[in-house]
Protein backbone atom coordinates (compact mmCIF):
# COMPACT_ATOMS: atom_id res chain seq x y z
CA UNK A 1 0.00 0.00 0.00
CA UNK A 2 1.32 3.08 -0.91
CA UNK A 3 2.31 5.80 1.85
CA UNK A 4 1.55 9.29 1.20
CA UNK A 5 3.86 11.85 2.07
CA UNK A 6 3.90 14.83 4.47
CA UNK A 7 6.11 17.25 5.98
CA UNK A 8 5.38 18.81 9.22
CA UNK A 9 6.01 22.85 10.25
CA UNK A 10 6.48 24.17 13.29
CA UNK A 11 6.05 20.47 14.37
CA UNK A 12 6.58 21.25 18.57
CA UNK A 13 6.72 17.81 20.29
CA UNK A 14 4.56 15.99 17.79
CA UNK A 15 1.24 15.69 18.21
CA UNK A 16 0.49 16.38 14.43
CA UNK A 17 3.53 14.22 13.86
CA UNK A 18 1.79 11.14 15.76
CA UNK A 19 -1.63 11.33 14.65
CA UNK A 20 -0.82 11.15 10.48
CA UNK A 21 2.08 8.36 11.21
CA UNK A 22 -0.61 6.47 13.42
CA UNK A 23 -2.86 6.88 10.12
CA UNK A 24 0.02 5.45 7.91
CA UNK A 25 2.00 8.42 6.04
CA UNK A 26 5.36 9.02 5.60
CA UNK A 27 6.79 12.01 6.78
CA UNK A 28 9.74 13.82 4.48
CA UNK A 29 10.79 16.05 7.12
CA UNK A 30 9.78 18.42 10.09
CA UNK A 31 10.80 22.22 11.04
CA UNK A 32 11.17 23.13 14.61
CA UNK A 33 12.57 26.21 15.86
CA UNK A 34 12.48 25.51 19.53
CA UNK A 35 15.71 23.20 21.05
CA UNK A 36 13.72 21.92 23.77
CA UNK A 37 10.64 20.66 21.74
CA UNK A 38 12.77 19.74 19.45
CA UNK A 39 14.52 17.42 20.99
CA UNK A 40 10.70 15.96 22.38
CA UNK A 41 10.39 15.33 18.77
CA UNK A 42 14.09 13.66 18.21
CA UNK A 43 13.62 11.19 21.56
CA UNK A 44 10.08 9.86 20.15
CA UNK A 45 10.74 10.22 16.28
CA UNK A 46 14.42 9.36 15.65
CA UNK A 47 13.83 7.87 12.20
CA UNK A 48 12.51 11.34 10.95
CA UNK A 49 14.37 13.99 10.00
CA UNK A 50 14.07 17.49 11.71
CA UNK A 51 15.11 20.79 11.10
CA UNK A 52 15.77 23.03 14.22
CA UNK A 53 15.99 26.28 12.41
CA UNK A 54 13.66 29.52 12.14
CA UNK A 55 11.80 28.51 9.05
CA UNK A 56 12.60 31.52 7.10
CA UNK A 57 16.22 30.81 7.53
CA UNK A 58 15.36 27.64 5.43
CA UNK A 59 15.41 29.12 2.00
CA UNK A 60 14.26 27.14 -1.55
CA UNK A 61 17.28 25.50 -2.34
CA UNK A 62 17.59 24.05 0.87
CA UNK A 63 13.72 23.13 0.36
CA UNK A 64 13.71 21.36 -2.57
CA UNK A 65 17.50 19.69 -1.42
CA UNK A 66 15.32 18.42 1.58
CA UNK A 67 12.37 17.36 -0.63
CA UNK A 68 14.81 15.10 -2.87
CA UNK A 69 12.90 13.07 -5.54
CA UNK A 70 9.61 12.79 -3.40
CA UNK A 71 6.55 14.47 -4.62
CA UNK A 72 5.14 16.08 -1.48
CA UNK A 73 1.15 14.93 -0.60
CA UNK A 74 0.24 17.19 2.65
CA UNK A 75 2.14 19.80 4.29
CA UNK A 76 0.53 20.34 7.90
CA UNK A 77 1.14 22.32 10.67
CA UNK A 78 0.15 24.95 13.10
CA UNK A 79 2.21 28.16 12.87
CA UNK A 80 1.66 30.42 15.79
CA UNK A 81 0.17 33.59 15.12
CA UNK A 82 -0.07 36.58 17.64
CA UNK A 83 -1.77 39.49 15.50
CA UNK A 84 -5.42 39.09 16.63
CA UNK A 85 -5.31 41.69 19.61
CA UNK A 86 -4.27 44.20 17.01
CA UNK A 87 -5.28 42.94 13.85
CA UNK A 88 -8.59 44.64 12.51
CA UNK A 89 -8.62 47.26 15.08
CA UNK A 90 -6.24 49.95 13.54
CA UNK A 91 -6.78 48.91 9.88
CA UNK A 92 -4.17 46.56 9.38
CA UNK A 93 -5.00 43.25 8.40
CA UNK A 94 -4.06 39.88 9.49
CA UNK A 95 -1.54 38.88 6.91
CA UNK A 96 0.32 42.26 6.77
CA UNK A 97 0.97 41.89 10.70
CA UNK A 98 4.11 40.76 11.31
CA UNK A 99 3.41 38.92 14.23
CA UNK A 100 1.65 36.80 11.74
CA UNK A 101 4.95 36.16 9.51
CA UNK A 102 4.80 32.39 10.39
CA UNK A 103 1.63 32.09 8.62
CA UNK A 104 3.03 33.64 5.80
CA UNK A 105 5.82 30.91 6.29
CA UNK A 106 3.68 28.45 6.21
CA UNK A 107 2.06 29.77 2.76
CA UNK A 108 5.51 30.27 1.53
CA UNK A 109 6.10 26.21 1.45
CA UNK A 110 2.76 25.78 0.26
CA UNK A 111 3.15 27.76 -3.27
CA UNK A 112 6.90 26.42 -3.69
CA UNK A 113 5.95 22.85 -2.98
CA UNK A 114 2.40 22.28 -4.18
CA UNK A 115 1.61 19.79 -2.38
CA UNK A 116 -1.99 17.99 -3.43
CA UNK A 117 -3.34 19.11 0.43
CA UNK A 118 -2.63 21.16 3.07
CA UNK A 119 -3.86 20.93 6.78
CA UNK A 120 -3.30 24.14 8.62
CA UNK A 121 -4.51 23.76 12.85
CA UNK A 122 -5.04 27.02 14.81
CA UNK A 123 -7.10 28.73 17.73
CA UNK A 124 -10.78 29.07 17.21
CA UNK A 125 -11.09 32.43 17.89
CA UNK A 126 -9.26 32.74 13.81
CA UNK A 127 -12.88 32.01 12.57
CA UNK A 128 -14.36 35.09 13.78
CA UNK A 129 -11.87 37.61 14.35
CA UNK A 130 -12.30 40.99 12.88
CA UNK A 131 -15.97 39.57 12.07
CA UNK A 132 -14.89 36.95 9.54
CA UNK A 133 -12.62 39.26 7.68
CA UNK A 134 -9.22 37.54 8.75
CA UNK A 135 -10.48 33.91 7.92
CA UNK A 136 -11.58 35.52 4.56
CA UNK A 137 -7.85 36.99 4.33
CA UNK A 138 -6.33 33.70 5.09
CA UNK A 139 -8.22 31.65 2.48
CA UNK A 140 -7.60 33.99 -0.27
CA UNK A 141 -3.79 33.85 0.35
CA UNK A 142 -4.19 30.11 -0.16
CA UNK A 143 -6.42 30.82 -3.24
CA UNK A 144 -3.52 32.56 -4.94
CA UNK A 145 -1.82 29.56 -4.56
CA UNK A 146 -4.45 27.12 -6.08
CA UNK A 147 -6.30 25.48 -3.39
CA UNK A 148 -10.05 24.96 -2.71
CA UNK A 149 -10.55 25.91 0.97
CA UNK A 150 -12.28 24.59 3.40
CA UNK A 151 -12.28 25.12 7.57
CA UNK A 152 -14.59 24.46 10.50
CA UNK A 153 -13.50 24.71 14.38
CA UNK A 154 -13.50 21.03 16.15
CA UNK A 155 -14.20 20.54 19.59
CA UNK A 156 -11.68 17.84 20.76
CA UNK A 157 -14.44 16.15 23.50
CA UNK A 158 -16.98 14.99 19.99
CA UNK A 159 -13.73 12.67 18.73
CA UNK A 160 -12.98 10.85 21.47
CA UNK A 161 -10.45 13.38 23.67
CA UNK A 162 -10.97 13.49 27.08
CA UNK A 163 -10.77 17.32 26.53
CA UNK A 164 -13.00 20.56 26.41
CA UNK A 165 -10.48 22.04 23.08
CA UNK A 166 -11.50 23.94 20.03
CA UNK A 167 -9.29 24.57 17.53
CA UNK A 168 -10.13 25.13 13.82
CA UNK A 169 -8.66 23.10 11.16
CA UNK A 170 -8.00 24.65 7.46
CA UNK A 171 -7.93 22.30 4.74
CA UNK A 172 -6.74 22.74 1.22
CA UNK A 173 -6.60 20.87 -1.62
CA UNK A 174 -5.93 21.26 -5.13
CA UNK A 175 -8.82 19.89 -7.13
CA UNK A 176 -12.35 20.57 -5.73
CA UNK A 177 -12.32 20.24 -2.11
CA UNK A 178 -14.16 17.00 -1.43
CA UNK A 179 -12.92 16.57 2.44
CA UNK A 180 -15.19 15.76 4.67
CA UNK A 181 -14.12 16.69 8.28
CA UNK A 182 -14.37 13.42 10.63
CA UNK A 183 -17.72 12.22 12.02
CA UNK A 184 -18.27 12.99 15.36
CA UNK A 185 -18.22 10.11 18.16
CA UNK A 186 -21.04 8.53 19.80
CA UNK A 187 -18.96 8.40 23.55
CA UNK A 188 -17.80 11.14 25.52
CA UNK A 189 -14.83 10.79 27.15
CA UNK A 190 -14.24 11.59 30.81
CA UNK A 191 -10.95 12.90 32.75
CA UNK A 192 -11.54 10.12 35.06
CA UNK A 193 -11.52 7.28 32.53
CA UNK A 194 -8.66 8.93 30.95
CA UNK A 195 -6.02 8.98 33.98
CA UNK A 196 -7.42 7.08 36.58
CA UNK A 197 -5.46 3.88 36.41
CA UNK A 198 -2.53 6.08 37.11
CA UNK A 199 -0.42 5.46 40.29
CA UNK A 200 -2.17 7.48 43.00
CA UNK A 201 0.24 10.91 44.06
CA UNK A 202 0.66 13.20 46.76
CA UNK A 203 2.16 16.74 46.48
CA UNK A 204 5.74 16.03 45.63
CA UNK A 205 5.74 12.94 45.25
CA UNK A 206 6.99 10.73 42.10
CA UNK A 207 6.29 7.45 40.06
CA UNK A 208 7.95 4.57 38.04
CA UNK A 209 5.52 5.99 35.40
CA UNK A 210 7.33 8.54 32.84
CA UNK A 211 6.42 12.15 33.16
CA UNK A 212 4.28 11.09 36.14
CA UNK A 213 5.55 13.29 38.58
CA UNK A 214 3.30 15.53 40.99
CA UNK A 215 4.93 18.88 41.96
CA UNK A 216 4.93 20.00 45.50
CA UNK A 217 2.56 22.31 46.53
CA UNK A 218 3.07 24.78 49.71
CA UNK A 219 0.86 23.75 52.98
CA UNK A 220 -1.36 27.30 52.20
CA UNK A 221 -1.64 25.98 48.90
CA UNK A 222 -2.96 22.18 49.99
CA UNK A 223 -4.77 23.76 52.38
CA UNK A 224 -7.05 26.06 50.18
CA UNK A 225 -7.62 23.01 47.54
CA UNK A 226 -8.23 20.44 50.30
CA UNK A 227 -11.74 22.43 50.28
CA UNK A 228 -12.42 22.27 46.79
CA UNK A 229 -14.94 19.30 45.82
CA UNK A 230 -14.83 17.57 42.35
CA UNK A 231 -15.85 19.95 40.14
CA UNK A 232 -16.21 22.72 42.48
CA UNK A 233 -14.20 26.37 42.61
CA UNK A 234 -12.83 28.37 44.72
CA UNK A 235 -16.43 29.48 46.28
CA UNK A 236 -15.85 26.43 48.42
CA UNK A 237 -12.73 27.54 49.97
CA UNK A 238 -13.31 29.25 53.20
CA UNK A 239 -14.03 33.51 52.70
CA UNK A 240 -10.58 34.18 55.23
CA UNK A 241 -8.19 32.26 53.27
CA UNK A 242 -9.93 32.34 49.68
CA UNK A 243 -8.48 33.87 46.82
CA UNK A 244 -10.16 37.03 46.23
CA UNK A 245 -8.57 37.92 42.53
CA UNK A 246 -7.02 36.71 39.90
CA UNK A 247 -8.44 34.34 37.39
CA UNK A 248 -11.73 32.76 37.86
CA UNK A 249 -9.93 29.68 35.52
CA UNK A 250 -8.02 29.14 38.42
CA UNK A 251 -8.47 27.29 42.03
CA UNK A 252 -11.10 24.89 40.25
CA UNK A 253 -11.10 20.54 40.53
CA UNK A 254 -11.79 18.80 37.46
CA UNK A 255 -15.03 16.94 37.07
CA UNK A 256 -14.25 13.29 37.32
CA UNK A 257 -18.00 12.97 35.00
CA UNK A 258 -17.22 15.16 31.92
CA UNK A 259 -13.96 15.94 29.98
CA UNK A 260 -10.71 18.38 31.12
CA UNK A 261 -10.59 21.26 30.46
CA UNK A 262 -8.52 22.65 27.52
CA UNK A 263 -4.95 22.14 28.75
CA UNK A 264 -2.82 24.69 28.26
CA UNK A 265 0.93 25.42 29.47
CA UNK A 266 0.00 26.16 32.64
CA UNK A 267 -2.43 23.99 34.56
CA UNK A 268 -0.76 24.55 38.55
CA UNK A 269 -4.18 26.14 39.87
CA UNK A 270 -6.28 23.09 38.21
CA UNK A 271 -6.29 19.89 40.52
CA UNK A 272 -7.30 16.27 40.36
CA UNK A 273 -10.79 15.80 40.94
CA UNK A 274 -9.94 13.10 44.07
CA UNK A 275 -5.78 13.62 44.89
CA UNK A 276 -5.18 16.75 46.62
CA UNK A 277 -2.76 18.35 43.89
CA UNK A 278 -2.20 19.49 40.27
CA UNK A 279 -2.29 16.89 37.19
CA UNK A 280 1.33 15.48 36.46
CA UNK A 281 2.71 15.98 33.26
CA UNK A 282 1.67 12.66 32.00
CA UNK A 283 -2.19 13.10 33.25
CA UNK A 284 -2.25 15.77 30.73
CA UNK A 285 -0.16 14.10 27.98
CA UNK A 286 -3.06 11.25 28.77
CA UNK A 287 -5.63 14.05 28.13
CA UNK A 288 -4.13 14.99 25.30
CA UNK A 289 -4.52 11.52 23.78
CA UNK A 290 -0.73 10.68 23.97
CA UNK A 291 0.31 7.30 24.75
CA UNK A 292 2.64 6.43 27.92
CA UNK A 293 5.51 5.47 25.66
CA UNK A 294 5.51 8.92 24.45
CA UNK A 295 8.37 10.55 26.63
CA UNK A 296 8.95 14.47 26.84
CA UNK A 297 12.10 16.12 27.84
CA UNK A 298 12.83 19.31 29.56
CA UNK A 299 12.01 20.79 33.19
CA UNK A 300 8.42 20.45 34.34
CA UNK A 301 7.42 24.08 32.99
CA UNK A 302 8.80 23.65 29.47
CA UNK A 303 6.89 20.13 29.31
CA UNK A 304 3.80 21.23 30.36
CA UNK A 305 4.15 23.94 27.17
CA UNK A 306 4.77 21.08 25.20
CA UNK A 307 1.94 19.23 26.38
CA UNK A 308 -0.56 22.51 26.07
CA UNK A 309 0.54 23.71 22.74
CA UNK A 310 0.11 20.10 20.92
CA UNK A 311 -2.15 18.97 18.59
CA UNK A 312 -4.52 15.63 20.48
CA UNK A 313 -2.79 12.87 18.79
CA UNK A 314 -6.27 11.15 18.29
CA UNK A 315 -8.18 14.22 16.57
CA UNK A 316 -4.78 14.43 14.37
CA UNK A 317 -5.21 10.66 13.37
CA UNK A 318 -8.97 11.17 12.32
CA UNK A 319 -8.13 14.05 10.18
CA UNK A 320 -5.24 12.47 8.67
CA UNK A 321 -7.89 9.83 7.57
CA UNK A 322 -9.86 11.92 6.11
CA UNK A 323 -6.97 13.31 4.12
CA UNK A 324 -6.01 10.14 3.05
CA UNK A 325 -9.40 8.90 1.66
CA UNK A 326 -8.88 12.59 -0.72
CA UNK A 327 -6.14 11.27 -2.07
CA UNK A 328 -6.95 8.10 -2.72
CA UNK A 329 -9.61 9.20 -4.35
CA UNK A 330 -8.05 11.73 -6.69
Amino acid sequence: MKKYTYIDLFAGAGGLTLGFDTAGFQNVFSVEYDKVYANTYMKNFPDHKIIVDDIKNIDERKIKKLVGKNKIDIIIGGPPCQGFSIAGNIGRNFVDDERNRLFKEFVRFVELLQPRMFVLENVAAMERHNKGKTIKEISDEFKKCGYDIKHKVLLASDYGVPQERRRIFIVGTKKENTFQFPEKSSKIVTIKEAIDDLPKLESGESSHIPNHVAMKHSKQMLEKMSYIQDGGNREDIPENIRPKTGDPRKYIRYNSKKPSYCVTGDMRKIFHYSQNRALTSRELARIQTFPDTFIFYGNSGQIQQQIGNAVPPLLAEKIAIQAKEVLDNE
